[in-house]
């Protein structure tokens, strides 16, 4: 059924993008007033950039155009076979931080503002103070490695470290680890008492958990240029604090600011983009993997072009 689908009753044979489809796909007719781009991998981590329309809601129509790799070059070598007047009608791309996403938007839609997408900003400070839980963690198994070792040397047996709860401070700080990811008003009871308890010990990732709320809580603002101050201030702060690992995001936030404050004017971020993303990962594991890529780009372009 599979081979009379592919060779007789599906169309791949006569398709029209079918030479150059492992290269690139393109669908003028599917673009849009706003877009995403993002990039996957299709199989053995080989990366292709696709370009959707968020009206296409992950549905067909969504689909605009799909690049092998990731490279600014190409990208605008492709976008630019989409005739000049309908690039012109794009509002608004959303994307990542990555600078060749970057450049490419803006050589090939010349109209449209660039949003730099929220979660992506967020998953920056959240990662400082994940680094920072490790960093603390790596330095427990150091102390527990060199108390067993004395303990040995002095011919006496190692009796292990344990808090209120019952944990050792490296499993605290190992358990801890979806807690402080999300807000206090989330917490359980359990989760509560266990965060206090890091806190207590580690009063420098209470400031850090403090602090990154302080950022999430910007993306709650409707005005761009009150959260602008406050991204300002943020930065600031970030500095007074001398935490090495929040000087690299604030630096990230300076550099990158007027994409990010651009999230304000319409609110839009790159989740339809994740999404599709997700739907292209689960197509591929229905199929078990992807063996031949033109036609499974072609199955693609059935179901979302």
């Amino acid at each position: 059924m599979r081979r009379q689908y592919k060779k007789y009753s599906s169309g791949y044979k006569d398709w029209n993008q079918k030479v150059h489809a492992e290269d690139y796909m393109i669908f003028p007719e599917n673009i849009g007033e706003y877009l995403s781009i993002d990039e996957v991998s299709l199989s053995q981590g080989e990366l292709y950039t696709f370009v959707t329309n968020k009206k296409g809601k992950g549905k067909n129509g969504t689909l605009v155009a799909s690049i092998k790799g990731t490279l600014s070059k190409d990208i605008i070598n492709v976008l630019e076979k989409i005739p000049l007047e309908l690039r012109k009608k794009v509002k608004e791309v959303t994307l990542d931080m990555a600078k060749n996403m970057e450049s490419a938007v803006r050589q090939s839609f010349p109209c449209a503002i660039l949003v730099t997408d929220r979660f992506h900003v967020v998953k920056l400070a959240m990662e400082a103070i994940q680094h920072l839980r490790i960093k603390y963690r790596w330095e427990e198994l150091d102390k527990e490695n060199n108390a067993i070792e004395e303990a040995k040397i002095k011919g006496k047996k190692y009796v292990t470290v344990e808090l209120e709860n019952g944990d050792t401070p490296k499993q605290l700080l190992a358990r801890c680890r979806y807690i402080i990811a999300k807000k206090s008003s989330d917490w359980t009871i359990s989760q509560q008492q266990r965060v206090e308890l890091l806190f207590r010990n580690y009063p420098t990732l209470k400031i850090a958990y403090e602090h990154t709320m302080e950022f999430r809580n910007i993306y709650e603002l409707n005005s761009r240029s009150f959260a602008k101050q406050k991204f300002l201030q943020w930065i600031e702060k970030s500095k007074s604090l001398q935490i090495k690992e929040f000087n690299t995001v604030s630096n990230t936030v300076k550099y990158n600011l007027e994409q990010i404050l651009n999230f304000f004017i319409n609110r839009n971020t790159n989740a339809n983009a994740e999404s599709f993303n997700s739907k292209l990962k689960l197509f591929r594991a229905n199929l078990r993997g992807v063996k031949d890529t033109a036609f499974f780009l072609f199955r693609l372009h059935k179901l979302f072009a």
